[in-house]
Order: C-alpha cells, then sequence, then structure tokens
C-alpha cells in the first residue's frame, strides 16, 4: 500500500466521480478502479458500494478514508517541514480564478512570484465562480480566486483587496460627459450585465434594488471581456470593477464615470480547502498576492 493510492482513495470519496479522482491525480479512470480495487484487497473489505444511481463509502470506506485523510494530511506536513528546513521552494501550485482577476488582478502578482521563485511551477485555469468554488472543495485545484467570497465551514477565506465598481459607457454617451453621478440616474437605461449567477451581478442587483433604481437589461454575460465589448458598441451602459477597465479607458474606447454617495466595491478573496496543509510554495504565494 502506498501514500499516493490512500490520496486517489480519498479524492475519489470527496468528488465521488471517479473520472474527476483521475483527472486530480493524472491517471486514467481505470487506473483510479484498480487502485480501489487494490485497497479492498488490502483490507479484505468492501469500500465503496457501487451503483449507478448514487456513490456511497461502506463503514470500512467511511473510517479508511477518515484515517487515510491523517495520514496524508501527516505526509504532506512532513514534506513541507523537511522543505522548510531547507528552505526549498518548489513544486506546482494549481490555481483556478474568475476571469476578471485572472486577466487582471493576477498578472503583476504571479509576475513578481515566478521572478522570486523560477522553480515552482504555477498553473492557472480560467473558470466561472461556482466552478472555482467546485475546484476547491474536489481538489482538482490549490487555490480558488474569488470575488465576493462565500462563506464555508470547509473553507479558509484569505481576504485581499477590493475594488471599485464603476459605471463604463461609450464615450459619446450624454452620461460619459460627467465625471459622476447619482445612481439614480442610470434608472430606465439600457444595461449590459453579467449572468444571474455571478456574484458581481448579485452585489449590482441588491445595490439597485437597495436604491430603488430599475435598468433594462438588453444583454448577459458571464465574463468582463464580453462585458465591455457589449458596451464599446453602445448596446447599453455598465457597472464593472474599476480594475479591468484601465487599458479602455486610456485607448478612450470606454468612458468611466464614478457613482456619488453609494459605497460601491468589490472584495477579492483566495479560498482552500480548509484541512490542506500548505506547502511552502504556497505560503509564498499567499504573502505576494496579500501585498
Amino acid at each position: 500500500m502506498q501514500i499516493d493510492s490512500l490520496k486517489v482513495y480519498c479524492d475519489l470519496a470527496e468528488t465521488e466521480s471517479f473520472t474527476k479522482a483521475a483527472q486530480v491525480n493524472n491517471v486514467t479512470q481505470s487506473a483510479v478502479s484498480q487502485q480501489i480495487s487494490s485497497l479492498e484487497r488490502q483490507f479484505n473489505s468492501l469500500l465503496i458500494e457501487r451503483s449507478k444511481k448514487k456513490f456511497r463509502l461502506t463503514r470500512e470506506g467511511q473510517v479508511l478514508y477518515a484515517y487515510s485523510k491523517q495520514i496524508i494530511q501527516t505526509y504532506d506536513s512532513l514534506q513541507n517541514r523537511l522543505q522548510e528546513i531547507k528552505d526549498i521552494i518548489s513544486g506546482t501550485i494549481r490555481v483556478a480564478t474568475i476571469y476578471s482577476i485572472g486577466l487582471h488582478d493576477l498578472p503583476p502578482y504571479l509576475k513578481k512570484f515566478l521572478k522570486t521563485y523560477p522553480t515552482v511551477n504555477v498553473h492557472v485555469e480560467y473558470r466561472r465562480a461556482n466552478q472555482v468554488y467546485e475546484d476547491v472543495m474536489g481538489n482538482v485545484v490549490d487555490l480558488g480566486l474569488v470575488a465576493y467570497p462565500a462563506r464555508d465551514s470547509k473553507l479558509e477565506l484569505v481576504p485581499l483587496r477590493k475594488d471599485n465598481l464603476v459605471l463604463i459607457c461609450h464615450p459619446s454617451h450624454p452620461l460619459a460627459k460627467s465625471k459622476s453621478i447619482k445612481l439614480s440616474q442610470l434608472a430606465g437605461r439600457k444595461f449590459v450585465s453579467f449572468e444571474p449567477d455571478i456574484p458581481t451581478r448579485k452585489a449590482i442587483d441588491k445595490v439597485l434594488k437597495d436604491h430603488n433604481v430599475s435598468v433594462e437589461i438588453v444583454m448577459e454575460f458571464d465574463n468582463i471581456e464580453t462585458v465591455k465589448r457589449a458596451v464599446e458598441i453602445d448596446a447599453g451602459i455598465s457597472l464593472v470593477p474599476q480594475g479591468t477597465i484601465l487599458q479602455e479607458v486610456a485607448k478612450q474606447t470606454l468612458a468611466e464615470v464614478r457613482i456619488e454617495g453609494v459605497d460601491m466595491v468589490r472584495p477579492l478573496a483566495a479560498v482552500y480547502k480548509k484541512n490542506k496543509v500548505l506547502s511552502p510554495a504556497m505560503k509564498q504565494f499567499l504573502a505576494i498576492l496579500k501585498t
């Protein structure tokens, strides 16, 4: 029996999917099945009730999962402690990030980190917010980067920074003449929005509702880049994170207008599983993200 087999088993227990467990461990689905069968022979016990309708650990399987998690955490802690003693910062960090953070907030921090620790490989995946949480919980990634972080007892949350939300419109739009406006001036206007399940959309909807402002949603998109392109063709106005429009404002393809009297900020955070043992590389990566 090897540590790798126990890790595969734990990932399978947590994802409840042979396909996802294979993906996390960079092996085939067949290899996952073989390792589980090997563990069952090793302990002479049925660990998983195999059913097409529902995945479920047996009582023996639950016991093995609990002890396996302890063994893996202890092993990871040992490896990380030895690296710290030797002052080694290396390995791979798997990151899932929402598009706006990945494209606009992350690059300078990533550049600084890789320049300082060139032996670390950082693999970045661009995902929707709900998928970021799924990947973190399923051990597909080590770290997730999100806006308006959702609190969960199974997750550690590391606050990073806050970004102001500002109005964007076409440079020829009537509102573009003002440096700042009241939120009430958005009432009835054509609005390009994020899709309803996007956290930034939910936050914007709440602010508009709290101030009794109703807009006409004409388009909905799942990422910031498409929202900006729609506003650039004057399809409507939008509220977006200020840090995502620096280039467009500089090139004068978009106009930026501040909203007066309303606290419109978007908190950003890193999330990881509560029981995860942070490697020296992850600790340093988080430290740089917080600067």
